[in-house]
């Protein structure tokens, strides 16, 4: 199995479930230049990350590689109890944290797609950052009687885990939401989750950033 990602990306999530499942795998780092590559978009015509390559087998999009992850290992039990209710309950949040939370970075990180005049772009972002922010206290209010999104551990969490590293990465502001920063303590706590990330930016912090 290999995964294919690029640091800083939403691949990330898929390499903690790997850690998580303790399966083996592989990864290939790509980068801006290398996803545009005539070998890669040979097999991922999207020009995308993270790419998931099981045997002959090439899976693209988050959502699909998280939950072919729990399938194939289900004594991990990320995808819920192992009820049809317990996996709804999973992919209803993961189906959220990709259409509606990851979404709406998009303005943030790529301004141009949305409009022509560059001098917008910093007013776009900051309403962006409005609707980002709107998210996430939905986000920990799920949190307040829990430390998962589901009350159990699943392949949603990697994913929430990544868009609390963009949020702060790009001036979202959610220091004030007690739940979401002791979830995120937690996952920068994961030896799991140390080592994806040692993997992939070389290094892992003990405890969140400040």
């Amino acid at each position: 199995m290999k995964l294919y990602y690029f640091p800083g990306a939403c691949s990330l999530a898929g390499h903690i479930v790997l850690e998580w499942i303790a399966r083996p795998y592989e990864t290939v780092r790509m980068s801006l230049e290398s996803i545009k590559t005539p070998d890669y978009l040979a097999i991922n015509p999207g020009g995308t990350v993270p790419l998931l390559k099981h045997d002959d087998f090439l899976l693209t999009e988050n959502v699909a590689i998280l939950g072919y992850l729990g399938d194939l290992n289900p004594e991990a039990g990320l995808l819920g109890d192992g009820s049809a209710k317990g996996r709804a309950d999973v992919m209803r949040w993961l189906a959220f944290l990709n259409s509606d939370v990851h979404k709406a970075f998009k303005p943030i990180f790529v301004p141009g797609r949305f409009l022509d005049d560059a001098a917008a772009a910093g007013p776009l972002a900051e309403k962006a950052r409005g609707h980002v922010r709107h998210y996430l206290e939905r986000l920990d209010a799920q949190l307040r009687d829990r430390e998962w999104l589901t009350g159990e551990r699943s392949v949603a969490d990697p994913y929430l885990f990544v868009l609390l590293r963009w949020a702060k990465a790009k001036g979202v502001d959610f220091s004030d939401l007690s739940h979401l920063m002791a979830f995120r303590e937690r996952m920068y706590g994961d030896p799991a989750v140390q080592r994806a990330l040692t993997a992939e930016e070389g290094h892992a912090s003990a405890g969140a950033p400040a």
